[in-house]
Formats: C-alpha cells, sequence, structure tokens
C-alpha cells in the first residue's frame, strides 16, 4: 500500500504578529504577560527553523487611524511604523530575559537604539539562531506591515509566512458578527483575492502568490500553535497556489 510522502519541515519561517495582541485585555499599549507568553511562544519553536518576527504597531498607533483624526496620511504613516520599533524593542527585551539571543532590525536608521534592515546581516544572524526582528515596516507610508512581512520573508528566503492573529484562521465572514461564520482550512491565493476576504492585505497576498511562498493563518492566543504549525500539523486556514 502507497504511503503518503511526509511533509516538508520549513527552515526559515517568518511570524508575523498584530500590534493589538501586545495590549492584552487593557486594549492598548503594553501588556507584559502577554509579552512573557509571546516570548515563550518563540522560544518554542527556536530550535526548529530559523526565526524571523514582523511585529505590527496597533496597540499604540495606526497610520490610518491618525488620517481619521486629522493627521497628514504620510505623517501617520510614519507614526506607526516608529510604534512597531517600539513593540519590536518590548518583544526584544522580554526575549532576553528567557535567554533568546534576539536582534532588533529596523527599515527607518536609529543606529542608537536598533540596527538598520540589512539583508545578509538579518539571514548571519538566524544562521547563529537568533531571532530576528523586523520592525518599521518598509520604511515607506502607505505599504502596511502586513506588506513588510510577506516582502522580508520573500528576501529571506522564507519557506513559510506564519499571519498569527487572534481567530482560528480565515473565515467565509467575521466570526466576530456572525456567530455561524465557517472556518476555511484550505484557500488559494485568487480565491482570497476574488473574495477579499480581509485578514491580510490583497499587497501581501499577491507577493506571495508571485513567490510561491505559503501563509497559514492561526490563533496566536492557543499556547503551542505555533510549534505545532512549524511541525507540519493542519492548524488554522493554509493560504497557497
Amino acid at each position: 500500500m502507497a504511503t503518503s510522502k511526509p511533509k516538508k519541515k520549513p527552515k526559515t519561517v517568518l511570524v508575523k504578529f498584530s500590534g493589538e495582541a501586545l495590549a492584552g485585555k487593557q486594549g492598548f499599549g503594553l501588556d507584559g504577560d502577554m509579552l512573557e507568553y509571546l516570548a515563550q511562544e518563540i522560544k518554542s519553536i527556536q530550535s526548529l527553523a530559523k526565526i524571523a518576527v514582523v511585529i505590527g504597531g496597533g496597540n499604540i498607533f495606526r497610520g490610518l487611524q491618525g488620517s481619521k483624526q486629522g493627521i497628514d496620511r504620510t505623517q501617520g504613516d510614519y507614526m506607526g511604523m516608529l510604534a512597531t520599533v517600539i513593540n519590536a524593542m518590548a518583544l526584544q527585551d522580554a526575549l532576553e530575559k528567557i535567554s533568546v539571543h534576539t536582534r532588533v532590525q529596523s527599515a527607518i536608521r536609529m543606529e542608537q537604539v536598533v540596527e538598520p534592515y540589512i539583508r545578509r546581516r538579518a539571514m548571519r544572524h538566524m544562521e547563529k539562531s537568533r531571532i530576528v526582528i523586523f520592525s518599521a515596516g518598509l520604511g515607506s507610508p502607505y505599504f502596511s506591515t502586513d506588506t513588510a512581512a510577506a516582502l522580508r520573508a520573500v528576501e529571506i528566503d522564507a519557506d513559510l509566512l506564519i499571519k498569527a492573529t487572534k481567530v482560528d484562521g480565515v473565515y467565509n465572514s467575521d466570526p466576530k458578527k456572525n456567530k455561524k461564520a465557517k472556518l476555511i482550512k484550505k484557500l488559494k491565493y485568487s480565491d482570497f483575492l476574488k473574495k477579499d476576504l480581509g485578514v491580510m492585505d490583497n499587497t501581501a497576498i499577491s507577493l506571495c502568490n508571485e513567490n510561491k511562498l505559503p501563509i497559514r493563518v492561526c490563533n496566536m492566543l492557543t499556547k503551542g500553535t505555533l510549534k505545532k504549525v512549524i511541525q507540519g500539523k493542519e492548524i488554522g486556514t493554509q493560504i497557497t497556489k
């Protein structure tokens, strides 16, 4: 009887966290318990693959939110990028407290606090089993941290992009508004774009599509999820060709 081939485990993984997650139950700012939890989750996958992280800044400031308040969109986006640097530094601190060597790289130069983004240096850090946190998005306005995560993942030759959210995956409608919403376990990039499902922005999805980079959308609030995903377990939603 023919046996199915075991799935290849990814060698390089980029995990994208939402900034809102760091706020915990308080809904804004930084929550120490959540930082500690995410640090432990990252530590649990450190030995499984080379790991990079991108984190949003929505717990502190969003560019779109600023434009609604009358702030110039470009100015607001730069403010949001700086928020991601704060989050990256906070996560770095939490990781290093549990003996995980970490480097933060920023798309906006600020050498007194973090390294500038240099692709080869980032890859060298990961070869030495350091966690690399990419911050400040792409350093340009009008691009989301999802797009930054997709581009950085492609640049570092990642085998998998994990979109770690506060829900179990991609649903056919908003599960917060519709209790009957159904989880979609497998999706094609093209179907995601046609249905405009909103979990990630279309630019990020298109970039992954062009570079054949698989995406796994999963719930980061469920302990052990990241480890199971990297080990090949069918959790959340898989987005591929």
